[in-house]
């Protein structure tokens, strides 16, 4: 069991890289290019929607948030392109975590909580 978690990691770790590249191919529809975008800077950001450091529910959207957006985008790849981009993440090094993707979940706060606060003040 616990070598079947650690192939699944695996695999959701080369997929990430996946959809950078994916993200960056041309001939990536736009909608997936959207969805790679968002999974790879969350999981590259240092920042989680729910810190770690809170029990059990801090590694819930790791486990949740990160695999569901990675089928996400892959469903919105043509399956050639995805084994393409596969094969490249196969040969490319690690991702290493991103300032930019920290600033993006920082700005998807502020927005999400801006736009919560209208929406109750509003009510």
């Amino acid at each position: 069991m616990f070598e079947k978690a650690k192939r699944w990691a695996r695999s959701i770790k080369a997929d990430v890289v996946a959809l950078y590249i994916a993200a960056k191919d041309p001939r990536t529809p736009l909608s997936a290019k959207l969805i790679s975008v968002a999974v790879v800077a969350y999981a590259l950001s240092p920042i989680d929607l729910i810190p770690d450091f809170i029990p059990i529910i801090g590694y819930l959207d790791d486990l949740i948030i990160v695999p569901l957006g990675i089928l996400l985008a892959i469903q919105l790849i043509p399956a050639h392109l995805m084994s393409e981009f596969r094969s490249l993440a196969a040969n490319h090094e690690r991702l290493s975590s991103s300032r930019i993707a920290a600033v993006i979940v920082i700005c998807l706060w502020a927005g999400s909580l801006t736009a919560l606060f209208f929406w109750v003040r509003n009510k």
